[in-house]
């Protein structure tokens, strides 16, 4: 699983020109998954990025987690981040999940979100093209590798 993560003062999905979701400070998390993924990556992940301490505290110094500033998360499946440019330049795909693995794995992903967080997490839609809108503060973005873990 990789995930982008992002630190956001403001965060959307808009799907047929509808918003589907929105947040204010918090993290815009894009997440890719892959054949090989498990719930001990769904669990691992998680948790990392409930506690990545990428928020300042008083003295403008990254140490505080989404889950201590009352922030949101929203979450946007992106199969793209799976992507391998090895040969030539037309990207190719084959690492990704097709929908039938990937987004159960999703849907557990969310609900694992929203324990460690101990909120609702906001989304996307699962395979549907999205507008993704956002305002990184910082600019902090963070990617992450669960098979790595980095």
């Amino acid at each position: 699983m990789r995930a982008v993560v992002q630190r956001v003062i403001k965060a959307g999905v808009t799907i047929d020109n509808l918003v589907k979701s929105e947040i204010d400070n918090g993290l815009l998390v894009l997440v890719g998954i892959e054949d090989a993924d498990t719930i001990e990556d769904i669990e691992w992940l998680s948790k990392k990025i409930v506690n990545l301490r990428i928020f300042d505290d008083e003295n403008k110094v990254p140490d505080i987690p989404v889950k201590d500033t009352g922030g949101d998360i929203l979450l946007v499946s992106q199969f793209t981040l799976q992507a391998s440019v090895k040969k030539g330049n037309r990207p190719s795909y084959i690492r990704a999940s097709k929908a039938e693995r990937a987004m159960p794995l999703y849907e557990k992903l969310i609900i694992q979100l929203e324990k460690d967080l101990g909120k609702k997490i906001y989304t996307g839609e699962f395979g549907a093209g999205m507008k993704v809108m956002l305002v990184n503060d910082g600019p902090v973005t963070i990617w992450i590798d669960t098979k790595n873990k980095e």
